[in-house]
């Protein structure tokens, strides 16, 4: 054998050697860390006590039916699922969603949300249900109004319905366009209405909300590159097939949990720490001024879906999330969801509305820390070399299914 032959020889069993004792290039601490980004330690969804339907197989199924049928919408031509694709994490690849408009925001993965306690990029709505009912009445999204949604249930799926939530009410006499959000004619008519009929639509409304919100409880995050190679970790054993992550897929790990300080925010089996920071994320010309959690911890209170609403199934115990928020403070400003990264590689573009295109766009951001629009960044300068930026990309895709 020549000497080109026995040095690939050479390398080809370094390679070898370094991938079956991975386990080794970690320490207990890292360990423990790996182990808390796992699938493996994912506990089972929260309890939701605003929505006692939350858990029940036949309005899981019920939403599941609603969620794909664009009756659903003002004209009949937009579901939930025209943003929120199955094949794509549940979400559109769009810089901002479009439905009957287009949105100011991006469009959010829906696996694994039944686990946040906060929804949208402002966290404006406090539960999976609340937050279903919010785009069928924006006008940019589904455009409907809660009363023509009712006469869609009781067209349509009034014995589905009543076996969940028992009896309808009458609506024969409700005009088919008319809620609080609309057109003037449609509020005026919701204005019409006396105070026990728009109760009972609104009722109505809820529950439609509520098995939307037991079905989105239901999608998991699956499990990725990443996970395999963390359980053969967890138990010390070497890693097969897929789960053999590259010398550069463990570089990029250890940076992500150390160097990088990734694992800061995007921690947890949904890498995710469920807050709002302000990353000093630039604005898109054009939009309105988008103050982020500042708005939406207000909203949040306003909305007559909340946990302590009327229409939510909590008891005077329940709530915390919701009664000890942070309301005011500087942090608040221009501050966005910390999103998931598990499938983040393959959905680009990147930050609530889209302003960063590819995953090397963001880790310049996260390099520069530009001062923020308004408000105060929590960004500071993170330099990586070229190699290690291209490693901590190489482990990102290995939490994609």
């Amino acid at each position: 054998m020549g000497h080109k032959g026995l040095s690939l020889l050479v390398i080809l069993f370094a390679l070898i050697g370094a991938l079956a004792g991975c386990g080794e290039e970690f320490s207990e601490a890292e360990k423990a860390t790996i182990a808390s980004l796992s699938l493996a330690s994912l506990p089972p969804p929260p309890a939701d006590p605003s929505n006692r339907y939350a858990d029940d197989p036949a309005a899981a199924a019920f939403g599941a039916t609603l969620f794909f049928d664009q009756r659903m919408s003002r004209d009949g031509d937009v579901s939930c699922a025209t943003c929120h694709l199955v094949d794509r994490q549940f979400q559109d690849d769009l810089p901002r969603a479009k439905a009957v408009g287009i949105n100011n925001r991006r469009t959010m993965p829906l696996a694994g949300a039944g686990w946040s306690p906060w929804f949208f990029w402002d966290g404006r709505r406090d539960s999976l249900w609340s937050q279903a009912l919010t785009p069928l009445e924006d006008p940019v999204e589904h455009a409907g109004t809660r009363a023509g949604y009712a006469h869609v249930i009781a067209d349509q799926f009034s014995a589905r319905y009543e076996r969940i939530f028992g009896p309808l009410p009458d609506i024969s006499a409700v005009p088919r366009r008319a809620g609080p959000r609309g057109a003037a004619d449609e509020i005026a008519a919701w204005e019409a209405m006396d105070e026990r009929k728009r109760r009972e639509i609104d009722q109505v409304f809820a529950n439609l909300g509520k098995a939307l919100g037991a079905f989105v409880r239901s999608i998991e995050p699956t499990e990725s590159r990443f996970d395999r190679f963390a359980a053969a970790l967890a138990v010390g054993k070497q890693p097969e097939g897929d789960a053999v992550l590259t010398p550069d897929e463990i570089a990029g790990l250890k940076l992500f949990i150390g160097k990088a300080n990734c694992s800061t925010c995007h921690n947890g089996p949904r890498l995710t720490d469920d807050g709002f920071h302000n990353t000093g994320i630039p604005v898109v010309a054009g939009l309105p001024e988008d103050l982020g959690r500042q708005t939406g911890v207000q909203q949040v209170a306003d909305d007559p879906f909340n946990c302590l609403g009327a229409f939510s199934d909590a008891g005077p115990n329940d709530c915390g999330e919701l009664r000890f928020r942070v309301k005011h403070g500087p942090q608040l400003l221009r501050a966005y969801k910390t999103p998931s990264l598990r499938g983040a590689a393959t959905r680009p573009p990147y930050m609530h509305s889209g302003q960063l295109g590819t995953l090397e766009q963001v880790l310049d951001h996260y390099a520069k820390a530009p001062v923020a629009p308004s408000g105060v960044s929590e960004l500071h300068p993170v330099p990586l070399s070229e190699r290690e930026r291209q490693q901590l990309i190489a482990f990102l895709g290995t939490l994609s299914d």
